[in-house]
C-alpha cells in the first residue's frame, strides 16, 4: 500500500485567505522533529505491513518443504563438506533453520559476506550416527549469481519421495509397455534411479528414444521397454510417457506463539532489509548484476504467480514488496523520504535549513537518477518476458 502525499506547504502553493487554523499546520511552520515524523511515517507504515504479515503467516503456521537434502552430486562443495544426501540441515552459523527457504536464505547471506558457513547436520535416520556439524565453502558461487538456483551449484537440492507411479494415461507409452499405477522404478538403462525426479529427469531427455524401465510390482522385480513421446516445450523437445509421478518434498509446518510471531516477523523485517542494503551495496561496486532490479512487469507478473500458488505465498510476497519499497524510499536521494529526511537532519546539524538552491539543484539530480533507475528496471523486465 502506498502513495503520493501532497503537502501543505508554502514553497509550492500560495496560502492567500487560507483559515489561520489550517496556516498553523502549514508543513515549513512544523519543528524539525515533526518534518522528520511526518516523512519517515510512509517508511514506517511499509515495515509495519511487512512485520504484521510475517506475524500473521507465523501465526497460522506455513507448510514449507523441509531441509532433507537429496543425492549430493561428487564434484561439489556440499560432497567436500561431507554430505551425501538424505541428511537434514537444522542449523547455519548458529541460526536454527527447519524450511529450504530458511536454509536459502541464510546461505544467501553467507555468499554476500564472501564466508563459508558452519552447518549443523542430521544424519538419514538408521544411518548410525548422530547429529553433527560441517564446514560449507561458497567460493564456487560469487554474488553475482544469486539470481540462479545457487543451492544446487554448491550441491543441494530437496529430497524428492521415490519414484512410485500415480495414475497411468490411457494408450500412453506407460500403458502400453505394461507399467502400472504403483510400480516402483529402481533402475533406467540398468543405472539406478535414486527418487521420482531422477525418473522424470530420464524421461524428459530421451524423447523418441527406447528405455530399459526395471520396476517393483507386489515385491516382485521386472523389466519393460517404454519409448517416450516427444513433446515442445520451451522450444526443446522433451520426452513424455503419459504417467503421473508425485514428486513433492517433505513438508513441515512452521508456527509460533502470538508474541513469538511478532518478534519472528521483525526479525524477518530487519534481515530483509538489510540483506536488500547488501544488495545494493554490492550492485554499485559490480559484485551483483544489476539485473536484480525488477521494474512493475516483473512486480505484477510474481504477483498473479504467487496469487496462483495460494494466499500464503501471495501475502509473503506482498510483504517483501513492502519492505522493499520502504528500503527505496529511505535511500538517501533527492525527491525520495530519505533525501529529505538527510536535510532535515543537516538542519539540526546546522540549525538552519538548506538552502533553496541546493534543494532545486539536489531535486533535479534526484528525479534523473530515479528516471535511470526505472529505465533499467522496466528493461530488465522486458528481456525477462522475451527470455
Amino acid at each position: 500500500f502506498g502513495g503520493y502525499v501532497k503537502m501543505l506547504d508554502a514553497r509550492e502553493q500560495k496560502l492567500d485567505g487560507l483559515a489561520e487554523q489550517d496556516l498553523a499546520r502549514e508543513f515549513t511552520r512544523q519543528s524539525v522533529w515533526k518534518r522528520i515524523a511526518i516523512v519517515a511515517a510512509g517508511p514506517l507504515a511499509n515495515f509495519l505491513l511487512a512485520i504484521a504479515v510475517f506475524a500473521g503467516l507465523y501465526s497460522y503456521g506455513m507448510p514449507e518443504p523441509g531441509t532433507r537434502l537429496r543425492a549430493v552430486p561428487e564434484a561439489s562443495a556440499a560432497h567436500d563438506a561431507g554430505l551425501r544426501g538424505g541428511e537434514r540441515i537444522v542449523q547455519v552459523n548458529g541460526e536454527s533453520v527447519q524450511t529450504w527457504s530458511e536454509l536459502r536464505w541464510e546461505i544467501m547471506q553467507g555468499i554476500l559476506d564472501g564466508k563459508s558457513v558452519r552447518i549443523g547436520v542430521e544424519p538419514e535416520e538408521g544411518a548410525g550416527a548422530g547429529p553433527h556439524f560441517a564446514t560449507l565453502s561458497l567460493a564456487s558461487v560469487s554474488p553475482s549469481e544469486l539470481e540462479g538456483d545457487f543451492l544446487t551449484q554448491l550441491g543441494l537440492q530437496l529430497a524428492r519421495p521415490p519414484a512410485v507411479l500415480g495414475r497411468v494415461g490411457t494408450g500412453g507409452p506407460a500403458e502400453r509397455a505394461g507399467l502400472r499405477e504403483g510400480d516402483v522404478i529402481s533402475a533406467v538403462n540398468g543405472e539406478p534411479i535414486a527418487d521420482a525426479l531422477g525418473f522424470v529427469e530420464r524421461v524428459r531427455a530421451a524423447p523418441g528414444k527406447s528405455l530399459l524401465v526395471r520396476f517393483t510390482r507386489d515385491g516382485a522385480t521386472s523389466e519393460s521397454v517404454v519409448t517416450p513421446e516427444a513433446h515442445e516445450q520451451g522450444g526443446q523437445s522433451i520426452g513424455r510417457i503419459q504417467v503421473e509421478v508425485p514428486l513433492a518434498p517433505e513438508m513441515v509446518t512452521v508456527r509460533s506463539g502470538p508474541i513469538e510471531a511478532v518478534a519472528d516477523g521483525v526479525a524477518k523485517t530487519w534481515d530483509t532489509s538489510v540483506l536488500t542494503l547488501k544488495m545494493l551495496a554490492k550492485m554499485l561496486v559490480g559484485e551483483v548484476s544489476w539485473k536484480n532490479i525488477s521494474g512493475p512487469i516483473t512486480i505484477a507478473d510474481y504477483a498473479g504467480q504467487t496469487a496462483r500458488i495460494g494466499l500464503i505465498s501471495y501475502l509473503t510476497f506482498l510483504a517483501f514488496i513492502s519492505i522493499s519499497l520502504g528500503v527505496m524510499n529511505l535511500l538517501p536521494i533527492p525527491v525520495l523520504d530519505g533525501g529529505h529526511l538527510l536535510y532535515y537532519s543537516l538542519e539540526l546539524l546546522t540549525g538552519r535549513p538548506v538552502s533553496e538552491r541546493f534543494g532545486e539543484i539536489a531535486q533535479r539530480a534526484g528525479v534523473g537518477i530515479l528516471m535511470a533507475l526505472m529505465a533499467v528496471a522496466v528493461f530488465n523486465d522486458i528481456m525477462r518476458l522475451m527470455s
